[in-house]
């Protein structure tokens, strides 16, 4: 901003915007083909143009719609819910009210309050109001049917319009409430990374105690938060990458590796999972001890170690349903990362997740390396240490 301006002027300006350029352009690029596809297909629907076909507070939709369709006042509900309501509170005050003034500031009260009680609160609607109190003789003519059409036939096709181009171009809508992460123990407990720091109750709490209306969601803001929390802990842990902390001699196993032998290896090196990879190292997954147990309980013997020991066996026929091979029995959606991944990018990759082994990759998806939680606990150990360290030489030597 140009500092030679007044500060009092300054106060007042909007700051330098956060939005890239090609972000401005799918916006209004959106904007202009959903204007035209509400336009073109009521108008056919319709009649000529000169027919009623196209309202004025489309526009000011399209605007919320394609500009910021993350907002809670441009979500479907909001966008048919609010114009429809204002709709028919400005059609019934025309009627009612003989003084054009009047029949105005009641459409816009009343407008408002319904959309607040409905929860479709969406500020084009306020202009839907008022053009069926001031729209002229073929408005007021048309009565009810102004609800229908053309406010609730332009609202769907403009929802329409929005739904099939923001999905074309990769953005999330209509903008539904996340889901909370499920917790991979399928517990009660909360996901570890959000057991400390703020959660969705405290941020629902701060939002009652500021009694206003936002323009952003509540998950997006708790996104935002969540974002700003990785960024300083990135800041926090400097350079640190994945590549810094994993073990780069790495025993795999193979697809057709039998269960015995991967179970020796998995004993002698005194691991929990091993990567499966192919024949130029690509990791297609993983197996673990889970794997191995959760195999052996389909077997009908009474103790454990039988199980597991008929698991391992091989079998003499040559055809069996009892899984032979590594490749029968491995998770193959296995969550790998790159050697560049940043340590806080991989904390709640495995914490949320439950993992207590990321194989390592790079850009081919050739194994690099392993990642256990032995490791990532030592690195936090050691980064914690340091920071500590920094702080008390920072503060000065204490005083006795």
């Amino acid at each position: 901003m140009n500092r030679s301006l007044p500060q009092w002027l300054r106060s007042v300006l909007p700051g330098n915007a956060s939005v890239s350029q090609a972000e401005r352009l799918r916006s209004a690029g959106g904007a202009l083909l959903g204007i035209l596809f509400t336009g073109l297909l009521s108008a056919g629907a319709l009649g000529p143009p000169e027919a009623m076909w196209l309202i004025a507070p489309m526009g000011a939709s399209a605007v919320l719609l394609f500009g910021v369709p993350g907002s809670p006042l441009a979500q479907p509900w909001s966008v048919m819910g609010g114009n429809i309501v204002a709709a028919l509170i400005g059609v019934t005050c025309a009627r009612l009210v003989s003084n054009p003034v009047a029949a105005c500031a009641l459409a816009i009260f009343f407008a408002i309050g319904a959309m607040f009680a409905l929860r479709c609160l969406h500020p084009p609607s306020g202009a839907i109001a008022l053009t069926a109190v001031l729209g002229g003789p073929e408005i007021h003519a048309a009565g009810y049917a102004f609800v229908v059409v053309p406010v609730a036939l332009n609202s769907l096709l403009m929802v329409a319009a929005a739904i099939l181009y923001n999905k074309a171009i990769g953005r999330r809508y209509p903008h539904s409430q996340q889901a909370e992460a499920a917790h991979p123990h399928h517990t009660a407990d909360r996901p570890p990374t959000t057991r400390l720091g703020f959660t969705p109750e405290d941020m629902q709490a701060v939002l009652k105690e500021y009694d206003q209306v936002l323009d952003v969601s509540a998950d997006d803001l708790e996104e935002l938060f969540r974002r700003t929390e990785m960024h300083a802990y990135r800041r926090r842990f400097g350079d640190a990458r994945c590549a810094d902390i994993m073990s780069s001699d790495i025993v795999a196993v193979e697809f057709a590796t039998e269960l015995a032998e991967a179970w020796r290896l998995m004993q002698a090196h005194a691991v929990q999972g091993l990567p499966v990879v192919d024949s130029v190292r690509r990791v297609i997954g993983i197996v673990t001890r889970s794997d191995f147990l959760r195999h052996a309980d389909t077997a009908e013997h009474a103790g454990l170690g039988a199980r597991l020991r008929t698991l391992l066996a091989r079998t003499p026929h040559t055809h069996s349903d009892k899984p032979e091979a590594v490749g029968q029995i491995m998770t193959s959606k296995v969550r790998t990362v790159l050697a560049s991944t940043p340590l806080a990018e991989l904390v709640p990759i495995m914490s949320d997740g439950g993992l207590h082994h990321v194989p390592v990759v790079n850009h081919d998806r050739r194994l690099v390396g392993m990642i256990t939680q032995t490791d990532l606990v030592a690195a936090l150990y050691e980064t914690s240490l340091a920071g500590l360290g920094e702080a008390r030489g920072s503060a000065g030597p204490r005083r006795a």
